[in-house]
């Protein structure tokens, strides 16, 4: 098969790719090729996704799949179609769960949550970051824009997933990489103790389905979930398997809104945490998914990858989400 990776060099579209060659696949990586290499074996396209004509370096080539992880841009998605659609037998775009307009109620699937506003416009990570709570509406109405675009060129040829947190070695946010790398450095940790779900999917096993869509044709829209549990599960899981040997630090997520700790990202946060009114949001359905092909294997490997992914880029260093050395031992001195 030859698939066609709109992206490659980082995160999901890199793990896509290296699924792929894995499995014999004759694998293109269309990007800039500025964020990182692509998978040894992969070749890569230069293209500009910002012109008009950005994608003219795949004129007249032909892919059994295609698979775009467009971020944040309608237009891009826009100008895939028109210049690749008639020469895909299948399409996978990569969406998120941020286009649901319901963050609280539990089991949503696609065919039960209501969605965002669709939204045709261009935008980058920092404007979305700036904008607060309206950069997730925007996010999300972006890839409602982007999603109903590709059913539209595409139908049945169409394979739509929505991801929630995803995790591996691959990712760059640390949400879930700050729990091993925390627990790696031992001592005392502080931890929420909240039983709110939590749900996850690993790059990995993400990569598999889409692949595996691929090669079946599977079509349609889904939530690339898997199951959920308590978040202190999860954590308290994170730890054993890490070998922790500490103490686990318990602090209520009342307590820690009083003392300035975030949720979920960012500086000086918990990751993992979302406070309550979010419940919706973690607690998707993974079963339609499940029923289509999607594999969930081991936690206990997704938390060593993620280990493996610390220690290489080190464990004292500066981290997009969760607390410094110096912002948790001002908080465990106050418990």
């Amino acid at each position: 098969m030859r698939i066609l990776v709109l992206g490659g060099t980082i995160f999901v579209g890199h793990a896509v790719a290296a699924e792929g060659l894995a499995r014999g696949h004759d694998v293109v990586c269309a990007a800039r090729g500025e964020s990182g290499a692509v998978p040894d074996g992969a070749r890569l396209v230069k293209v500009d996704r910002d012109t008009e004509d950005g994608l003219a370096p795949l004129a007249g080539e032909a892919f059994d799949a295609v698979v775009d992880v467009s971020p944040l841009s309608h237009p891009w998605v826009s100008r895939a179609l028109a210049a690749l659609g008639d020469r895909a037998g299948h399409w996978t775009f990569v969406s998120t769960i941020n286009v649901y307009a319901d963050n609280e109620t539990l089991g949503q699937t696609p065919a039960t949550g209501p969605l965002v506003p669709a939204i045709e416009e261009h935008a980058t990570r920092d404007e979305m970051m700036a904008r607060g709570e309206d950069g997730v509406l925007l996010y999300g109405g972006i890839k409602v824009a982007s999603e109903n675009a590709v059913r539209d060129a595409l139908g049945d040829r169409a394979f739509v997933v929505r991801p929630g947190l995803i995790t591996g070695s691959w990712d760059r946010s640390d949400r879930f990489g700050y729990w091993p790398g925390r627990f790696a450095r031992g001592g005392r940790v502080l931890v929420p103790d909240t039983t709110s779900p939590i749900q996850i999917i690993d790059v990995k096993d993400f990569a598999r389905w889409i692949v595996d869509a691929g090669e079946r044709g599977t079509a349609g829209t889904y939530d690339a979930v898997g199951p959920h549990r308590p978040t202190i599960e999860m954590i308290e899981e994170i730890a054993s398997v890490t070998g922790f040997d500490g103490e686990l630090v318990k602090a209520s997520p009342d307590w820690l809104a009083a003392a300035g700790v975030n949720p979920w990202s960012g500086p000086k946060s918990l990751p993992l945490w979302l406070p309550s009114g979010y419940e919706g949001v973690k607690t998707h359905d993974p079963a339609p998914s499940i029923e289509a092909g999607l594999k969930i294997t081991s936690f206990a490997d997704a938390v060593l990858d993620a280990l493996a992914r610390e220690r290489e880029l080190g464990l004292h260093r500066e981290r997009k989400a969760g607390l410094s050395t110096e912002d948790e031992t001002v908080l465990l001195a106050k418990l």
